[in-house]
């Protein structure tokens, strides 16, 4: 990896979508992590908790096949739930242990080989860029 490419120590970026059977929700992810890999100084990489490729898990490798120290995972959800306060934690193996949803998920059981330090942030919640958004939407149905 290029010494100039990742200046904050070895950081690495992991967004998490849901994953699905239909391909839209699989494109946004992507498409958003193409918009911020221009902006970005570090590797970003993809990563879905159900059906989706890749996987969180898959993703996590790859980040650490890229040299990483850290990942920063950003759930790519508006807001918290089942999936974001249980079912990742538990994929990334930073849950508090207590399994509070049964839900079997495709990829809940793969593993990854990472020793470094993950950070897991919060969902993008009531951001007043996404209101921006939704009043784009508004006024173009007008």
């Amino acid at each position: 990896m290029d010494s100039n490419s990742n200046p904050e120590g070895k950081i690495g970026v992991l967004l998490v979508g849901h994953g699905s059977r239909l391909p839209y929700g699989e494109e946004v992810i992507k498409g958003i992590a193409d918009i911020y890999r221009k902006e970005a100084d570090h590797p970003v990489a993809v990563g879905f908790m159900n059906i989706s490729k890749p996987s969180i898990p898959e993703a996590i490798n790859e980040l650490a096949a890229r040299g990483v120290e850290k990942i920063i995972v950003t759930p790519v959800f508006l807001a918290h739930g089942v999936h974001t306060k249980h079912d990742i934690p538990h994929i990334l193996g930073i849950d508090d242990g207590h399994e509070h949803h049964h839900h079997s998920h495709e990829h809940e059981h793969e593993e990854f080989e990472f020793d470094g330090e993950i950070i897991y942030t919060e969902p993008l919640g009531a951001d007043p860029r996404i209101a921006e958004i939704v009043k784009e939407r508004v006024k173009s149905a007008l």
